[in-house]
Parts: structure tokens; C-alpha cells; sequence
């Protein structure tokens, strides 16, 4: 049997030296670049062993390059979010505005008082001013910062109910995007889920004979993305304080992170606790506007056991997010306006005119500008639609098709279908991405022109 001649296959480090695999290594690195190269020389090496033809240098690069492409596209990146869902989880949520993240940029380039006391020069807390920010946004007494909701929901169930039980209705035990489950989450923590009401009515007196000697929390659950109509009934927060024994906490998953906006179907967070809630939680990148984070606010006496509690330092933040979230309720206590809020008030004759702009000059038998609805996602307002513009495709090919080539895009554009359509809902798109989005499309309708 002839022996096969395996010696021109390229040596990695010759390999590393072409401009196609250099360029990545800003992506990816180069010794993640090296690996993957090494790994499919070693591939084509054993494909050439059970007779398979040697590829020629440019071949190799080739599928290399390929593999590298890919990977490339698993790195964090921005996108153009043209999906009328203005919080897209999927898609981090809210911005974060550029002048916070400008202001911010200091503390987190260089050294902080992240846990230093300037007066006395010793440790400190690791607070800043958050939770006097907060309070004043809210109206509560005291408030804290963890890394997300889910955290901070965890944290107040381990602290004050482990061991012991937690009322919810049955119409409250929810599950939102990622698996987040109501019920999982209480046996997390330690604490034994009662079960109260029915799915789509829970009574006062439902909680009344749930309470006994083991009952150390109420938790009230906000129904993110979703809502049950109908034969509906739950007691009004208020009611159900003012019947609670006393040592019984009253916690609110509040999720949404409303605070001063006015979002139909959306509760503010410090309404429930003017309305007698004990500690509420909600997001920070949902309706608030501002980086990752789970808030709590409430009683001072609560935040502090919270704040004490070993757990606390599992679930605190780093100093990205301390900064950010400071520098942005500074704002927000100065008027600012948060993101979803902007987008869904903005009229629908604005974005006709941003459709005009896009649209200008193109084949107006395949781009149209189409009434749309856009929605505030993030499991926000889930029953409540605003009114948006959309530019409609009307191509040859399956619209999935199309799609992917616009996620392909640098930055990739991320659409949706609808009534077999393309649409590129405008909502969500920032004025200054206008442009890009103009010329990603005249690149659509020319490739579709050459396969038609």
C-alpha cells in the first residue's frame, strides 16, 4: 500500500502569517485562531489518510477562514433592533445612553472609591449614593443593589422566609424567558411555596386560611408576559396589607422597573409600597432605562438584614454597574425620560418621515412603509400595543431567507416576519442608523435581483 505524503500541509505558525487569518486576530486572538487552524489541519491531515485529495494552501485558509467567520459572530456585538420590541431581552434591554456611559468611563478605567471611605480612609461600604438615590425615586425608606431581579427576588426569599413558608397565588406562579420559575426559585432559597386561590381567582380569605405560625412572606408576582382575562379577581394590595398579622412580610416582584413612567397595564414600584407593600423588587434595564440590575426598596430595617447577609456578597454588583446605575438615577431625578418610554411616545408621523428618509430613491414595488405595532417587551405592559412604522419587504425567496442575510450585515440587522413579509419595524431604530439601514437594503434588493 503507497504510503500517503502528508508534508504539504502548511506548519501553523506559516499559517498564522496570511493577512486572512491575521485579521482575526483582533476578533478572536491568536491563540484561539492558532487552535482552531491546528485543529483542522489535523482534521484534513486524517481526511487525507482515508484517501480523501490534500487541499492546496488557499483551500485550507479557506475553510479555516470559514470556521473563524463563525466563531467571529459569537462575540457580543452591536445590532440594529428593527423588531418593534422595544426592551428585547434577547438584545440586552434597554441602551444605556451614551452621555452616562461617557461620565462613567473614568471610574471604571482607572482606580475608585468603590469600597473606600474618603473622610476616614478606611474600608467602606460598597453603596455610593444608590440607595439614597433610589429611596428618593421610589419613596421608600432604604434601598439596595444586586445583579438582576432574579437575584434580588432569591436574596429576600433566603434571607426572610427560609425554612419557612411563602404564600403566592396560583395565578402568580409564573415563568418568564430563560426558565426563571416562581415555584423553583422558593425551593432555591430554602423557603416552602403555599399555594393559594385558583388560576384566575385569588380571595383575601384565600391568604387569611393560608397563614399560620410558619408563614414568613407573602410575595406578590407580577405577571410578566402574559395576562389571564376573563372571570378575573385578586384583592387590591392595600386589602391584602391591612390584613396581614404582624411579622409577616409583604414582598412584591414588582419585574418591570416602572418607577416615575406612565406605562398602560404597568403598577409603579413605590405605588405598591405607598399601597403597604414591606420591600418591592424590580429590574434596572427594563422600563427604568439603566444597566443590568435587581433593585430592592423598602423598609430600612428590611434593606439592612438584605444588606448584612452573606448572600449579599454573591449577588453585588461590580463597579460597572455601581457607576452606571448612579450616574443614571442622578439623571433620572432630573427629569430624564427612560428609553422605552421615549420610544413608545414617539409619534407615528416622526417615524413616517425616518421611513421617508430610508426609503427615498428605492423601488418603491418592493420597500413600503406600513402601519406597525410596536410592543415594550422585557415582559413589560404584556397586554399593551403602541402604534410604530415599519418598512415592508416584498421579495422573492422565503422571508427567512432574507433575514438571515440581514443578520449577516456588520452590524446585523435583526427583523421579523409578518404575513409572510419582512418588516423592519423603525421604532427601535436610532435616528443616526438611518443611513446604514438604507444602504443594507439597496444590498438586499440587488442580491435579489441577481437570484430572481
Amino acid at each position: 500500500m503507497k504510503k500517503i505524503d502528508l508534508s504539504d500541509l502548511p506548519q501553523i505558525e506559516k499559517l498564522l502569517e496570511e493577512p486572512a487569518l491575521k485579521r482575526y486576530f483582533h476578533l478572536l486572538s491568536r491563540p484561539l485562531v492558532a487552535g482552531i487552524a491546528s485543529k483542522k489541519v489535523n482534521d484534513i491531515r486524517g481526511r487525507v489518510k482515508n484517501g480523501e485529495t490534500l487541499p492546496g494552501k488557499q483551500g485550507i485558509l479557506k475553510e479555516i477562514e470559514s470556521i473563524l467567520r463563525d466563531k467571529a459572530r459569537k462575540r457580543v456585538t452591536r445590532v440594529i433592533n428593527a423588531t418593534g420590541i422595544v426592551l428585547h431581552t434577547n438584545m440586552g434591554r434597554a441602551p444605556i445612553p451614551g452621555d452616562v456611559w461617557k461620565a462613567s468611563s473614568g471610574v471604571n478605567t482607572g482606580f475608585s472609591n468603590l469600597e473606600l471611605d474618603l473622610e476616614s480612609g478606611k474600608r467602606g461600604k460598597r453603596n455610593g449614593l444608590i440607595p439614597e438615590l433610589l429611596s428618593l425615586l421610589v419613596g421608600s425608606e432604604d434601598a439596595l443593589v444586586v445583579n438582576n431581579n432574579a437575584a434580588a427576588v432569591f436574596l429576600l426569599l433566603a434571607v426572610f422566609a427560609g425554612g419557612r413558608e411563602v404564600i403566592v397565588s396560583r395565578g402568580e406562579q409564573v415563568q418568564i424567558g430563560g426558565g426563571f420559575r416562581i415555584p423553583e426559585i422558593l425551593a432555591l432559597s430554602g423557603a416552602r411555596l403555599v399555594e393559594v386561590g385558583t388560576t384566575n381567582v385569588t380571595r383575601i380569605s384565600d391568604y387569611s386560611r393560608a397563614m399560620s405560625t410558619e408563614t414568613a412572606m407573602v410575595l406578590v408576582v407580577h405577571n410578566s408576559n402574559f395576562r389571564i382575562r376573563g372571570f378575573t379577581e385578586s384583592p387590591p394590595l392595600k386589602d391584602l396589607a391591612a390584613t396581614l398579622p404582624e411579622g409577616i412580610i409583604l414582598a412584591v416582584d414588582q419585574g418591570s422597573g416602572t418607577t416615575t413612567e406612565e406605562i398602560p397595564g404597568e403598577v409603579k414600584a413605590g405605588l405598591y409600597l405607598r399601597r403597604g407593600a414591606h420591600l418591592v423588587s424590580f429590574s434596572g434595564d427594563k422600563i427604568l432605562g439603566g444597566p443590568q440590575a435587581g433593585l430592592i426598596a423598602g423598609r430600612k430595617d428590611l434593606i439592612g438584614s438584605l444588606s448584612r447577609h452573606p448572600l449579599m456578597r454573591v449577588f453585588r454588583p461590580g463597579k460597572a454597574i455601581y457607576s452606571l446605575l448612579e450616574e443614571f438615577l442622578v439623571r433620572k431625578l432630573n427629569g430624564r425620560t427612560g428609553y422605552a418610554e421615549q420610544v413608545i411616545s414617539t409619534p407615528q408621523e416622526e417615524l413616517k418621515k425616518r421611513g421617508r428618509k430610508v426609503l427615498r430613491g428605492l423601488d418603491p414595488a418592493k420597500l413600503s412603509l406600513v402601519p406597525a405595532a410596536m410592543a415594550a417587551g422585557g415582559g413589560s405592559a404584556p397586554d399593551e400595543s403602541f402604534p410604530s412604522v415599519a418598512i415592508e419587504l416584498d421579495l422573492p425567496g422565503k422571508p427567512e431567507d432574507i433575514l438571515a442575510v440581514l443578520r449577516r450585515f456588520d452590524p446585523p440587522i435583526i427583523g421579523r416576519i409578518h404575513a409572510g413579509r419582512v418588516r423592519l419595524d423603525l421604532a427601535a431604530v436610532d435616528p443616526g442608523e438611518l443611513g446604514y439601514l438604507r444602504s443594507a437594503l439597496e444590498v438586499v434588493m440587488n442580491l435579489s435581483d441577481k437570484r430572481a
